[in-house]
């Protein structure tokens, strides 16, 4: 069994796709649960996720277990016989290995005898975009499913091997970008005073917007405003420009905190704007809910990791990457929990990452005791 796993994630590493555009990984996934099981399948859920589905005899909580199908657009450098085929993309984030541990439960799931209850495995699209989770929850097909729990697990680099690593409240933080776009008027770059150009207007935001940093993890109002990419005019010494755009992403640990950052940065863009005569435009786009751990099902995943003999680490402050399971905490109850993957392993997103295969039955002996946990006759 733990072989077939091992061999589908390397499958899936050698044949990445990108956000929106995971057909074949999804069909991949498609075959592996229909070959070693004869459970109902339902797939192109929020565009190419799709979910497997147990059923057992009596009505019960109705658990789902998420993971990713894409990856990243991140050349690998890696020489090993599974290395990416596609030039340019690569499992970077661990997704591959994710995929592979929620796949490989139809094993054990086809065997259990639960008296109650359903079993969602959901292979969520485009995650790394911040799109997935919300195109998946806002799908008929899935709305008609009516999850009441759903959990998950991330790979952590830097934690021990086979750790679970937990939080209380907020797993990660709340994400999102931001494109501002300054329009003035360009001139002779000899009569800048007969056009409107952009410079001192970025440099105010740039310094405005640092102010605003709150860097302590352990505050309530952290935040982080991050520079992404700053364009302005052409190599063209004789043009004072007259166009301008900026690009930011900001994090903080809570939507409350993230509500009231956006008006502020609003505000600064407005009042800077007006103040040079620039026409403002400002999009947002890539918004990562934070993902909120409801305490119940956090203690279901730190009794399993005990149950398991598993090493726990309990991180005073939500992890700073965004995650778009967040999405599902508006709707159930949730819970994801990090999973150590090495001291020494390079880090999430880094060219050189792989996903640590020796993980992977860790990462199946949580899932299926937070399941009995669940649905037991015990509880």
């Amino acid at each position: 069994m733990l072989s077939e796993i091992k061999t589908l994630r390397r499958e899936l590493h050698k044949y990445p796709e990108l956000s929106g555009q995971e057909i074949h990984t999804a069909k991949r996934i498609k075959e592996f649960i229909s070959t070693h099981s004869n459970t109902e399948i339902i797939d192109e859920i929020g565009g190419h996720g799709l979910a497997a589905i147990f059923s057992y005899r009596k009505p019960g909580p109705v658990i789902m277990i998420r993971c990713e199908l894409d990856a990243l657009p991140i050349l690998e450098p890696n020489t090993f016989e599974y290395k990416s085929t596609k030039p340019g993309v690569s499992h970077k984030c661990g997704h591959d290995g994710h995929m592979a541990m929620v796949a490989g439960l139809v094993f054990w799931l086809k065997e259990q005898t639960f008296d109650s209850g359903k079993i969602i495995l959901l292979f969520q699209p485009a995650e790394e975009t911040g799109k997935g989770a919300f195109k998946v929850l806002n799908d008929q097909k899935f709305k008609d499913i009516h999850i009441d729990y759903a959990f998950a697990l991330h790979n952590l680099p830097g934690e021990p091997l086979h750790s679970i690593i937990t939080l209380e409240n907020y797993f990660s933080a709340s994400v999102q970008s931001l494109i501002i776009q300054l329009t003035g008027r360009e001139s002779h770059a000899a009569e800048p005073e007969h056009g409107i150009n952009p410079s001192q207007s970025i440099a105010e935001i740039i310094a405005a917007f640092a102010k605003l940093n709150k860097s302590d993890p352990y505050q309530k109002n952290f935040s982080i405003l991050t520079p992404i990419h700053i364009t302005m005019g052409e190599k063209a010494y004789g043009v004072s420009p007259g166009y301008g755009e900026i690009h930011y992403t900001i994090r903080t640990w809570s939507e409350s905190v993230m509500d009231q950052l956006k008006q502020s940065v609003q505000s600064i863009l407005s009042q800077v704007s007006k103040k040079h005569q620039l026409n403002l435009n400002l999009e947002w786009l890539e918004y990562f809910p934070a993902v909120k751990n409801d305490n119940n099902c956090n203690e279901l995943i730190k009794k399993s990791a005990i149950k398991n003999g598993l090493e726990l680490i309990e991180r005073p402050f939500p992890l700073k990457f965004g995650e778009d399971f967040g999405w599902f905490s508006k709707r159930c109850k949730t819970a994801m929990f990090g999973l150590g993957s090495g001291t020494e392993a390079p880090a999430l997103h880094h060219s050189d990452y792989d996903f640590p295969d020796e993980i992977i039955p860790t990462g199946l002996n949580m899932f299926q005791e937070i399941i009995t946990q669940l649905l037991s006759d015990k509880r």
